[in-house]
């Protein structure tokens, strides 16, 4: 069975970006193993509006239109699969088996969308390491640190 990936903001900026400081690690674990089973959920799309359209982030800021136009055609994609949060489980809820192991209010998205992955038997790929520490020995199989060596 081939396990749904969901991408972590980071990647997915980085997939889009050709200018992306991780590009070429995305793109290779990309065109390799996850073109074929890959989406993202409502935060990650939200993320992706919030962080390309805002001048303050990077230089190369686009408009809402050209933001809303990329996650157009990257659905599209014939590997795609939207992973909606079809419980609206809370945030509580699907994070409470590895909480203790969030570290600071600035994993608490990540925290979540490694809930999501959980819940559906899914791997959040991503960029950030931290992740693997907050999903511990129990659900490392369900995260995906892409770096130089990632196939």
């Amino acid at each position: 069975m081939i396990r749904r990936n969901l991408l972590d903001l980071n990647v997915l900026i980085a997939l889009t970006d050709p200018e992306h400081i991780h590009r070429r690690n995305a793109e290779r674990w990309f065109l390799s193993t996850g073109k074929d089973n890959w989406g993202v959920c409502p935060l990650t799309e939200s993320g992706f509006i919030r962080l390309t359209t805002n001048p303050a982030m990077q230089a190369g800021t686009i408009t809402l239109e050209r933001a809303i136009a990329i996650l157009q055609v990257l659905r599209a994609h014939p590997g795609y699969q939207y992973w909606p949060i079809t419980d609206a489980e809370s945030w509580v809820a699907v994070t409470t088996r590895f909480a203790a192991r969030v570290s600071g209010h600035q994993q608490v998205t990540d925290a979540y969308l490694l809930g999501l992955a959980i819940k559906e038997n899914g791997v959040l790929v991503t960029f950030d390491r931290g992740i693997k520490y907050m999903a511990g020995p129990e659900f490392s199989q369900n995260v995906l640190i892409l770096d130089s060596s990632t196939p």
